[in-house]
């Protein structure tokens, strides 16, 4: 008998080992499970690709590496619409853990695909006006991000430094991309309050571009450029038209007088998507999406295109150029 208890206890013993080891193994393998981000990115081009270099290097900081302990799915749409619907669909059916959409249309259509999936937004100029968001402080869902709002005040100033003669200011913008809208609306008033004349020129895509670039070129005396992806990713058009009359372009972002822009105070786009990053890492980490605020950058730094200057005959305000020297960029 005491043989048989001797055997009995001797098995549950082993089965208790057993089971504690295999708990063990299963709790190791939760804590080692790689969380998986889907990177939606629009198309490509300087600006959006930077916010993607950075959303890598904000997830690297907060202890997050590609390939050790994170799952990266990055995908293009090459700015069509099919393609975003089909990546979204792509990160919902894989259970991506949380995904951040770079540019305001690849945000959408994370935010109608993802269920309660965390969104973040990578750079999103206006994500309350655009419907992502109930409110900028407090989100209130399951998205939440960085905003790339352009000091459009500080760039209207830049423009009457430069251009103190001016009579009348164009701004062209695509009238599909919901963030330049929002910008040219806000530009308008500032103008009108300035008593600033401006005429508006609008695209559907990149086919226009270049009539409409001359058109305007030819009637006024600069050209503003809001946040616009299209044309960010058709600078070369732009400037083409614009060079032969002579006229000079103030984008709203830096890589775009890098393009061949005059001068902006324009938001680092690196520096954007490495809050992005940062801020995907808290969620990752528990943090709620509803109750964090969309974080926005309030001033840009000086950047300013020598060589474009050099080249319309433009004088750079002395002021302006130590400013560029010292605390912003130059591009010679």
């Amino acid at each position: 008998m005491k043989k048989k208890y001797l055997i009995l206890s001797v098995i549950v013993v082993l089965f208790a080992i057993l089971g504690f080891a295999l708990f063990q193994g299963t709790a190791k393998k939760q804590t080692q499970k790689k969380p998986t981000v889907g990177i939606l990115q629009l198309m490509s081009h300087p600006a959006l690709d930077a916010i993607h270099k950075g959303i890598l290097a904000g997830l690297k900081d907060e202890g997050y590496k590609p390939g050790k302990n994170i799952k990266i799915d990055f995908q293009n749409a090459q700015n069509d619409q099919g393609n975003l619907k089909t990546m979204s669909s792509k990160f919902a059916n894989e259970n991506a853990d949380l995904t951040i959409g770079i540019a305001t249309p690849s945000a959408q259509s994370l935010a109608n695909t993802m269920g309660k999936t965390p969104v973040i937004l990578g750079a999103i100029t206006d994500p309350k006006g655009a419907g992502l968001v109930k409110n900028n402080q407090k989100p209130g869902g399951n998205i939440t991000g960085v905003s790339d709002q352009a000091p459009l005040k500080e760039q209207l100033g830049l423009i009457k430094q430069f251009m103190p003669k001016l009579k009348r200011l164009g701004i062209i913008y695509t009238s599909s991309d919901d963030s330049a809208v929002a910008q040219y609306k806000k530009f308008v008033q500032l103008c009108k309050q300035e008593k600033i004349p401006l005429k508006a020129y609008s695209i559907a895509n990149t086919n226009d571009l270049n009539q409409v670039a001359e058109q305007a070129a030819s009637a006024v005396d600069a050209i503003y450029v809001p946040t616009d992806n299209t044309i960010a990713g058709a600078m070369p058009t732009l400037i083409g038209a614009a060079d032969k009359a002579k006229v000079p372009v103030f984008p709203a972002v830096d890589t775009m007088v890098k393009a061949g822009g005059i001068a902006t105070y324009g938001i680092d786009q690196y520096q954007l998507g490495v809050a992005t990053g940062k801020m995907s890492a808290k969620i990752l980490k528990g943090q709620k999406p509803a109750t964090t605020p969309i974080k926005f950058f309030r001033h840009g730094k000086l950047i300013i295109n020598e060589k474009q200057a050099k080249k319309l005959n433009i004088k750079i305000p002395a002021n302006l150029l130590k400013e560029a020297q010292s605390k912003g960029e130059l591009v010679k």
